[in-house]
């Protein structure tokens, strides 16, 4: 079985897309990953996609989503701590990584933000491997 996991931020744009990436390199046979924005932005920041390209995932043909755009129901719901109120959606656990948004700062600051969002994923993924979850 496959658990469902969304990453949800406002614009969908960087937190939440490079999250989506990271999860399905490391755990695409466990998990079946979603990303979405209560606010989608037009496109994915150019940044989000270089700082993911700098570790070898290609995230270029990734799109900002609305949120009915994912399963109304998941197991897993990661908000990237977006300082709104995000919508109900049914889940087995929720968790909010509390991460400020790099767009429109430079470049270090998407590979900082990338760092640890990698950590974190690598960390969800234990606690789905360890049944924490």
């Amino acid at each position: 079985m496959k658990y469902k996991v969304g990453f949800i931020c406002v614009g969908n744009s960087c937190r939440s897309q490079m999250a989506e990436g990271f999860a399905r390199e490391y755990a695409g046979d466990i998990l079946e990953v979603y990303s979405a924005g209560t606010d989608p932005s037009p496109e994915v920041k150019a940044n989000a996609v270089k700082a993911m390209d700098e570790v070898g995932i290609d995230i270029s043909d990734h799109y900002p989503k609305l949120l009915e755009e994912i399963p109304s129901e998941l197991d897993i719901l990661i908000t990237m701590g977006c300082g709104v109120e995000c919508p109900y959606i049914p889940c087995k656990f929720r968790e909010d990584w509390g991460l400020d948004d790099p767009a429109g700062h430079p470049m270090e600051v998407f590979r900082e933000t990338r760092e640890i969002i990698d950590q974190k994923v690598k960390e969800l993924i234990e606690k789905v491997k360890n049944d924490e979850i």
